[in-house]
């Protein structure tokens, strides 16, 4: 045998060697390869939120507790009434309550007229009635709104009326005059906080798109 066919043979074995040793290497989990692990959700404690229409409404659940009497409500009106938004009710509520409260104040209920029940509509010009048999006057200026919270709703599936209560804290200056135009109540400069809590209700499914507050408690 002569020297090259010596150095082929020699060549040949450390090629095996080499295979077999990468293929031991390859064909096991060892080295930097990270061993797999089975991944398990996280369970969730504490109750439960409701799930509505496969899955939680945020626009209910940011405003009332999920599984509450109201978010129940609040879910039932959606069902008949799918474009209802709660969010977008609670700002249209906000503009609502500046509107109706500065007619009453300055003694003018014309304009909000679509948006009160008869009974509170009467409540309101009966007080308005009262001062201008007295000779007074209110002068008052909307300052802000500084709270507003969604307190309860209900809904009546048989007649499909929807309420909804919501609490309001409002910033406002107001005076009082007599007929001579003497303050006899309050302070121009002074912003004091007025809290209501106002109930508005509507049909829905209705054509009507307009609320009406039908209740009010200070």
């Amino acid at each position: 045998m002569n020297d090259t066919m010596v150095q082929i043979i020699v060549l040949a074995g450390i090629l095996l060697f080499l295979v077999l040793k990468l293929r031991s290497v390859l064909g096991t989990r060892e080295g930097f390869e990270k061993p797999r692990v089975e991944w398990e959700a996280p369970r969730r404690s504490g109750p439960e939120l409701e799930v509505i229409e496969g899955g939680v409404d945020a626009d209910i659940t940011d405003h009332v507790p999920a599984g509450s009497k109201a978010a129940e409500a609040l879910a039932e009106m959606k069902k008949i009434e799918p474009e209802f938004n709660v969010t977008e009710f609670l700002q249209g509520a906000r503009g609502a309550y500046e509107m109706i409260l500065m007619a009453f104040e300055n003694g003018d209920l014309e304009s909000v007229v679509p948006f009160l029940s008869k009974d509170v509509y009467e409540a309101f010009a009966s007080v308005i009635d009262e001062r201008e048999e007295k000779g007074l006057k209110v002068e008052a200026t909307f300052v802000g709104l500084r709270e507003m919270e969604l307190k309860d709703a209900d809904f009546d599936p048989r007649t499909r009326e929807a309420e909804i209560t919501v609490k309001f804290v409002g910033e406002l200056t107001s005076v009082v005059r007599d007929r001579d135009g003497e303050i006899v109540e309050g302070n121009p400069n002074e912003i004091h906080r007025q809290k209501d809590i106002w109930t508005f209700a509507r049909i829905m499914g209705s054509d009507d798109p307009n609320w009406k507050l039908v209740a009010t408690d200070g």
